[in-house]
């Protein structure tokens, strides 16, 4: 059973790396129409192109996810903030 497992795993390909990093470029470029992009989503986009180039893919795909979920975050917190600051009561 634990042959099974461990066969389950897999290395990273070029095309995950792409398809992450494709993801994470879009989500980045939203966050720029809401003028609401974070640095560090792009220090992990620059991470995941340096492995990529270096081939390591895993740690490619991984920045890459990194920075998708920033990304999404730096989007979620843009929205969200348009509207907050007018529930707040000002006195």
């Amino acid at each position: 059973m634990s042959a099974v497992c461990a066969g389950s795993a897999r290395a990273a390909s070029e095309s995950d790396y792409l398809a992450a990093v494709a993801a994470a470029e879009s989500a980045n470029k939203e966050a720029g129409r809401l003028r609401n992009q974070w640095t560090v989503t792009q220090a992990a986009l620059t991470a995941a192109k340096k492995a990529a180039e270096s081939g390591n893919f895993d740690a490619a795909l991984k920045s890459a996810q990194e920075a998708e979920a920033l990304a999404k975050a730096s989007i979620v917190q843009a929205t969200s903030e348009k509207q907050r600051w007018k529930d707040l009561e000002i006195r």
